[in-house]
Parts: structure tokens; C-alpha cells; sequence
């Protein structure tokens, strides 16, 4: 009979304990959700007074039912989908999209609305991830170092892009 190195699938597991493992400290650096600014809810409003109009001449209790439920399923959607960005001492979270913070270079803030116009049209390298939002102006981009990565880098809507360079940065 020849010993196998590998363990059958019943073999009994050497008790672990929580001292066996160092706790990882991850603490939270920075955190923004870009929720919708206030002149969105104008936008929600009108699209409600809209869905008002078409549904009044049916039945008015109809079109302001109709209206209450489209103003309350824009908001909802808006709120539930805003990105949000996270930094902490190991991470960096924009949206979706997450990497390790070892594999971020230099991150450059943009304020001026011609350089945020610049970076995001002519400037645009389409291998970027982009993630930007209809109701915040400033972008931050973050170049990424990992070198199994092709994107070169991110390019993310923020209202503190001068914070969040200054984080990345340190």
C-alpha cells in the first residue's frame, strides 16, 4: 500500500483557530457616493408631470397615480445605482470596478471644466475604464500599474477630486 500525499476528501482537517490567521486591518480612507444632485429632482418631476399628462384625460386619479409612481421609481432607480468610491489601505472601489491599491500610479485631479472636456474627448484613451456621472462636473484620473492590466487607467466622476488625488497619492 503506497502513502498518498494528497488528503481523501474524508480525511479529518487540522483545527484552525483565529490566532493561525493575522488579522488584516482594512480601514476605510475615503468613501463618496455620487448620489444625484438636487436638480435631478426637477428632471424626476417633470418626467412625473409628463406621465401626469398622458394619463389624466383616461382618469386624473390615474395620472397622479401614475405620476407619484413614476417620480418614485426615478428616484429609487437614481439612488440605487449612484457609483460609489472607496478607498481604503488595500483597495480603491470605483463602481463596479476594484483594484488593488499597490497597482495605482500618480492620480490627477480636473476642476477646469475645458481640461475635464479635454480628458474626457480628445485626450480619451479607449482602453480606459470610465465611470462618470451626469450630475457630478469634477473627474479624477487614476493611472493603473498593474501589468496584466491593458487599461491604462481609470477616469472617475467625484465631487472632492483634489481629496481623493491627495489619498491615493499619500
Amino acid at each position: 500500500m503506497t502513502q498518498d500525499n494528497n488528503p481523501s476528501p474524508h480525511a479529518p482537517v487540522e483545527n484552525t483557530s483565529a490566532q493561525d490567521f493575522p488579522a488584516v486591518e482594512n480601514t476605510v480612507l475615503y468613501h463618496e457616493r455620487l448620489n444625484p444632485a438636487w436638480w435631478m429632482w426637477l428632471l424626476f418631476l417633470g418626467f412625473g408631470l409628463s406621465v401626469l399628462i398622458a394619463l389624466a384625460p383616461i382618469a386624473m386619479w390615474l395620472g397622479i397615480v401614475g405620476a407619484l409612481l413614476a417620480v418614485a421609481i426615478c428616484a429609487v432607480v437614481a439612488y440605487t445605482r449612484a457609483t460609489a468610491i472607496v478607498v481604503t489601505d488595500h483597495d480603491l472601489q470605483v463602481g463596479r470596478a476594484r483594484i488593488e491599491r499597490r497597482f495605482v500610479g500618480l492620480v490627477e485631479p480636473f476642476t477646469d471644466p475645458q481640461e475635464i472636456r479635454q480628458v474626457r474627448g480628445p485626450q480619451l484613451d479607449a482602453r480606459a475604464y470610465m465611470n462618470f456621472s451626469a450630475s457630478v462636473g469634477p473627474i479624477c484620473r487614476i493611472e493603473i500599474t498593474d501589468p496584466v492590466d491593458p487599461t491604462p487607467y481609470w477616469l472617475a466622476s467625484t465631487r472632492r477630486p483634489a481629496l481623493l488625488a491627495e489619498i491615493l497619492n499619500g
